[in-house]
């Protein structure tokens, strides 16, 4: 591996927790012997969740079993979507073979996706979270002049739909977004933002607080008994009651709700950080301060650091966990395959975490058979799609839903003899990859 790539002070964890103190400021509570509702998962959605029901009058409790936020919820690009990526797989549509029968589809699913920028937005603003939220819009590269044509063809429905307010971009102009000739244009997505993961999920956290919930790190959920009165939970610190159990968990969902996990797929996400870069160098990369992404199968996410000083730059460089030494040069590969310009940049912090994909490529939330309720598979736009029905879930336990997302309640599918364990990602990733080449050869 190319050793060049590291800064001498470089840190195996994200950069976000520079602004944070991860697992220094757990809230040094004790647990209740009852709760209204318990929530397995200290991540966006269980806060959203307790936030939510402290505001209709029930406390929650919440429970991680590593420090609060330790998961995805601290270390994502801080990419926050408005709808425009819910669905690609379309599955969830079978039956539907009628164009008015899919427009109707499109409709519902897009629509309620794009519900998780407002809240986000109305969130932040009423709880007064500083985390640099921003709605500056994404850059989504062309890999090949055909995905180009495949965008163009989008675009009605996108703005239709998810009001995503998107143009297409002709490579001719590509360098009025991003410093570099790599894509064959691409399409501008006005109605998204950007923000500091480390400080949304300190701001939740904060909001949660004072909302009544208890907020319990380093507490392991462990075995969940139905009872008379709603359920007991065991615990690392003991048993609790509950009237209620929310399964917060999405990528790091495990044996506690095995028929939870059998339904998702955890795919590892790797990130750098670069060190600070020439000032000059800095505001040429991206003119308008989006976030940038593309539509390789094998897919990059990359943006400027909140003080504009450093890349972030993340993609699937494996599909699974593997060490930094691992992933750091691959994907500083790929940032100078973008960006020759900066070569010789070193990086300074290298992290992974797991989202989680469902097999119908939608967000789920809803019930379980054993009363389970749950919300997950985030499809890689958790930061917005999680807080979201995070909320949708605490309104629903209130009976405070005046409609239900569209995601409540859907068959949740799984396939034969999967348990949870993504066995098969690493073929799925070299498959992937020749189909990247081969498109991009034949363009």
């Amino acid at each position: 591996m190319d050793s060049s790539v590291f800064h001498p002070d470089f840190k195996a964890k994200p950069f976000w927790w520079e602004a944070i103190a991860m697992g220094e400021d757990d809230p040094p509570a004790e647990l209740p012997p009852k709760a209204d509702v318990v929530i397995v998962g200290g991540g966006l959605t269980g806060l959203n969740c307790a936030i939510e029901l402290g505001r209709g009058g029930t406390r929650a409790v919440v429970l991680d079993a590593e420090p609060l936020g330790f998961g995805a919820s601290t270390r994502n690009g801080g990419g926050v979507s408005g709808g425009n990526n819910v669905g690609k797989g379309l599955s969830g549509a079978k039956g539907r073979q009628s164009p008015e029968e899919m427009r109707d589809w499109l409709r519902a699913i897009m629509g309620d996706a794009s519900e998780g920028l407002a809240h986000i937005e109305a969130l932040v603003q009423r709880e007064n979270i500083q985390c640099f939220y921003e709605r500056t819009g994404r850059f989504v590269g062309a890999w090949t002049p055909k995905h180009y044509d495949g965008m163009a063809a989008k675009i009605d429905t996108l703005n239709e739909f998810a009001n995503a307010d998107a143009s297409m971009l002709p490579r001719a102009r590509q360098r009025e977004e991003m410093a570099s000739d790599y894509y064959y244009g691409g399409m501008l997505v006005n109605r998204t933002g950007k923000i500091h993961p480390g400080l949304y999920h300190r701001g939740l956290m904060q909001a949660a607080q004072r909302c009544g919930a208890t907020l319990l790190g380093r507490t392991k959920a462990g075995a969940l008994t139905r009872t008379a009165t709603g359920w007991r939970v065991e615990t690392s610190r003991g048993p609790i009651e509950a009237g209620e159990v929310v399964i917060a968990t999405n990528g790091y969902t495990g044996s506690l709700t095995p028929d939870l996990r059998r339904r998702l797929i955890p795919v590892a996400s790797h990130i750098i950080a670069t060190e600070e870069l020439d000032p000059e160098l800095a505001r040429s990369l991206i003119p308008n301060q989006r976030t940038l992404a593309d539509s390789r199968r094998i897919l990059t996410y990359y943006r400027m650091s909140h003080d504009n000083k450093r890349v972030i730059f993340g993609g699937r460089a494996r599909f699974t966990q593997v060490t930094p030494e691992v992933s750091a040069p691959i994907l500083h590969a790929m940032m100078l395959a973008r960006w020759p310009q900066l070569k010789g940049v070193r990086v300074t912090h290298a992290w992974t975490g797991n989202v989680a994909f469902a097999f119908d490529y939608l967000p789920h939330m809803g019930v379980t058979q054993k009363g389970l309720h749950y919300a997950m598979a985030c499809n890689g736009a958790g930061v917005a799609m999680l807080s979201y029905l995070g909320a949708e879930v605490g309104k629903k336990l209130l009976g405070k839903s005046n409609k239900l997302p569209v995601f409540d309640g859907r068959d949740f599918p799984t396939r034969a003899f999967y348990t949870g364990n993504p066995w098969m990602l690493p073929m799925v990733g070299s498959w992937y990859r020749f189909r990247d080449w081969l498109d991009r050869k034949a363009a």
